[in-house]
């Protein structure tokens, strides 16, 4: 999905609860994320975007038919626990994407310590994924609606920041050295 829509759902979608009825804009946002659906195939996006829409749909099905606020509190964690998966697979079957994605971005030469780090990053972004998720769930139960949606919008920004942060200071301080 557009990354401006995961950003502004669980703000916004507590501010429309506020003003209109539940089952009104869960509606709306079911017919977005249609609309979404169908622009993804018309421009023939990639599988995450379906899979990212096709969990906001199920749950916001769920929550209107059952109008029920929980569900969509738990869009988030579906969303996160999906990567995670991600991650976590992509460890296991030595997919690299961490290192793909910074050979695509990061254009000077690296060492091969740094290649054998940016490698095992997969296993990293799988445990903060799981840390990020399990909070994420703690705070649907234990957390109320306002924390919630900072958490689940800006709250996942300031977290990729910190992580991505660790992950370089580590790499540059300890694990490359460690990997020569």
């Amino acid at each position: 999905m557009s990354s401006l829509f995961p950003l502004l759902f669980a703000p916004s979608f507590l501010l429309l609860i506020r003003l209109y009825d539940f089952k009104t804009i869960t509606l709306i946002y079911i017919l977005l994320t249609v609309t979404f659906l169908l622009f993804s195939i018309a421009k023939k996006k990639k599988r995450e975007d379906f899979v990212i829409s096709g969990i906001y749909l199920l749950l916001l099905s769920f929550a209107f038919f059952m109008d029920n606020f929980e569900f969509v509190k738990f869009i988030p964690v579906f969303t996160s626990i999906t990567f995670f998966s991600i991650f976590t697979y992509a460890a296991y079957a030595k997919k690299e994407i961490i290192y793909k994605f910074t050979k695509k971005f990061y254009k000077k030469e690296m060492s091969d310590a740094e290649i054998l780090f940016l490698k095992n990053g997969d296993k990293f972004w799988a445990v903060t994924m799981f840390i990020y998720t399990f909070i994420q769930v703690l705070i649907v139960y234990f957390g109320n609606d306002t924390l919630w949606a900072i958490y689940s919008s800006i709250g996942w920004y300031i977290y990729f920041v910190i992580a991505l942060v660790i992950q370089i200071l580590y790499g540059k301080l300890y694990a490359i050295k460690l990997y020569s």
